[in-house]
């Protein structure tokens, strides 16, 4: 989708659209883009301010709530007040109920000025008895969390974005691949204050092949039945396991600050 920037009224009429076109296709869990409610390219923090929401009570946050009642789960992008910050998060309504509220820890370029980072490690939502990790955008760049929700027994990855590099698309592919795991993307598409957002949202599987992809300037719902079972076998191959062969002892680097 293509949100609006500052437009809360508007937003909140497209995000209806792609509930209503998902209920249609008949679409039980369902990712919508990074700040679907706001848009992104903020100027002040006066802009953010303005469009910031609390959540479970906002209106945005209502009607997620209310079409997740069919048994149904739905994952958006806000930008979300919380006591005196601001976060650039992502909430998870499921069966009528918000299940979890994820804080974008990895703040990309001009984000730092307007959202706290979050804090915690990313959640695993169950539903349905299967299990769906959470991440933002950016945080395609770091392999530790795709990781880390893998360790959390994460099946899927769902995956709000407003991506603007030309290869973040590509590299979920290596996420997927690293964890064999899925992935959800859902990336919005337009161009905003000289901004070009790539679109291309997609479904990958655990060995990386592309289950389905939209266009890069393509308003649509793109949907693809998956067997979430396949991501519980870590075999790359007959001997190599892709996360009991980890080496844990050697990697204390990783947790130390340059």
């Amino acid at each position: 989708m293509q949100p609006v920037l500052l437009d809360k009224a508007e937003n909140i009429a497209r995000t209806n659209e792609m509930l209503e076109r998902a209920a249609k296709s008949e679409v039980d869990v369902l990712v919508l883009p990074e700040l679907a409610n706001s848009g992104y390219a903020f100027q002040s923090g006066l802009e953010v301010r303005l469009v910031a929401e609390e959540v479970p009570n906002s209106e945005f946050c209502q009607i997620l709530k209310k079409w997740s009642l069919n048994d149904r789960m739905v994952i958006a992008g806000i930008c979300e007040a919380y006591e005196t910050s601001i976060y650039n998060s992502a909430v998870v309504f499921a069966n009528g109920e918000l299940r979890t509220i994820y804080r974008k820890v990895n703040l990309f370029n001009q984000e730092v000025e307007w959202f706290e980072p979050g804090r915690k490690e990313p959640p695993v939502v169950e539903f349905n008895n299967h299990h769906y990790g959470i991440m933002i955008c950016f945080d395609w760049a770091f392999p530790e969390i795709a990781r880390i929700l893998a360790l959390k027994d994460a099946q899927v990855i769902l995956h709000p974005a407003n991506l603007v590099l030309p290869y973040c698309q590509n590299a979920m592919i290596t996420r997927c691949i690293e964890n064999h795991i899925f992935a959800v993307t859902a990336n919005r598409i337009g161009k905003e204050r000289g901004l070009h957002f790539s679109g291309n949202s997609q479904i990958v599987s655990p060995k990386g092949e592309i289950l389905c992809r939209l266009g890069e300037n393509e308003v649509s719902i793109v949907y693809h039945d998956i067997d979430l079972e396949e991501a519980d076998n870590k075999m790359i191959t007959k001997r190599n396991h892709v996360l009991r062969d980890r080496t844990p002892e050697l990697y204390e680097r990783l947790v130390k600050r340059r």
